[in-house]
């Protein structure tokens, strides 16, 4: 491999979140400050990740020492979670400042040589959402700590990019928003700066550009809280019923823009509606980013955030219909939430 080319130079692409996977990533929640006065319910949640991607693939979670390994340890046996290895979860000590994997963990890169799939990953740097919560150093660390334990090649991408600013279908087209990647605290890069960086860095082809996320989001607008791939010409994006709703302007621009997307075929978008989340809010009164499309895809099922709401069947029978054969699995992220992400922001996907 020649370390000094891009991913995309070298046949590396960067698969869909619904082919198969070797693994999910999760990074221990511990953060009091994150979950305070709630975090044994956190990882409560957590215990219940842990169960609906257990049946399909391996767990591999973060944890810093032996303490903290010892807690995840239990939480999940007091769950009926089998924590061993034999049980399919595999506990890393890799130290973390907070438990977003899928901001500052790695994105996984693939390509077929000689009939095999190669793994690779690539390090785009983590700042913290643009400097928002020091220390983030630990964090920033950890997809050179997972390129270590998995013995696999890390490129190091120029300048900052979080996952879930990110949603691809595994054939080249890509979403996000214009409000986080344009945003200034993430390098202020050109709009063509950004193409340029995703087509070396995960071999993308076509950027469609939505206008921005959701309130309560401190992520400056991550698109896997407003529109995500569901298969390679399917997406699903979050419209509220009330014209009232104080995201409503911004998610009808963004089904607008999805609507007018043409992928690198020139052939349209499949665009399918998802309810919006119910109102929710933190104990100051602040809004919290609640979104139906903060879900994951792992082998065989699909964990939807749900909020003991009425608008929960809805969207779960919306991604039943869209994803045939896979298992639909509702999480209780009322508590989750509180840390302003859900389950995707939590989990990050390594393909086989």
């Amino acid at each position: 491999m020649d370390s000094g080319e891009s991913p995309a130079a070298q046949g590396f692409r960067w698969p869909a979140e619904w082919e198969p996977h070797a693994a999910t990533w999760l990074s221990w929640p511990h953060n009091r400050d994150t979950w305070p006065g709630c975090l044994e319910a956190a990882e409560a949640a957590f215990v219940e990740i842990v169960r609906a991607l257990q049946p399909g693939e391996t767990v591999r979670v973060n944890v810093g020492d032996a303490a903290l390994e010892e807690r995840a340890r239990r939480a999940l046996r007091a769950g009926g979670v089998d924590p061993s290895d034999g049980g399919g979860v595999v506990f890393h000590r890799i130290p973390t400042d907070d438990a977003w994997v899928r901001d500052h963990g790695p994105t996984f890169v693939v390509r077929d040589v000689g009939g095999a799939r190669e793994t690779a990953l690539v390090d785009f740097g983590f700042d913290a959402w643009g400097g928002k919560y020091p220390p983030w150093d630990r964090d920033a660390a950890v997809p050179a700590a997972i390129a270590r334990e998995l013995g696999v090649h890390r490129f190091t991408a120029p300048g900052v990019l979080e996952g879930g600013a990110i949603d691809g279908n595994g054939q080249g087209t890509v979403l996000t928003t214009e409000q986080c990647l344009l945003h200034a605290n993430r390098g202020g890069r050109s709009r063509a700066e950004i193409e340029s960086l995703l087509a070396e860095q995960l071999g993308t082809r076509r950027v469609v550009w939505l206008a921005g996320g959701i309130a309560g989001d401190d992520t400056d607008g991550h698109v896997d809280d407003v529109a995500r791939f569901v298969s390679a010409d399917t997406v699903v994006t979050v419209l509220p019923d009330d014209a009232e709703h104080p995201d409503a302007a911004v998610l009808r621009e963004n089904e607008r823009r999805l609507r007018a997307a043409r992928d690198p075929a020139g052939q349209p978008l499949r665009v399918v509606a998802l309810p919006a989340a119910p109102p929710l809010r933190a104990p100051d009164g602040g809004a919290l980013p609640g979104s139906y499309a903060n879900f994951y895809l792992a082998n065989g099922v699909c964990l939807v955030p749900v909020f003991g709401d009425p608008a929960d069947e809805r969207a779960l029978s919306i991604l039943a219909e869209l994803l045939p054969g896979r298992r639909i699995v509702g999480i209780d992220c009322r508590v989750l939430v509180l840390g302003l992400g859900a389950i995707h922001c939590l989990t990050q996907q390594e393909p086989v």
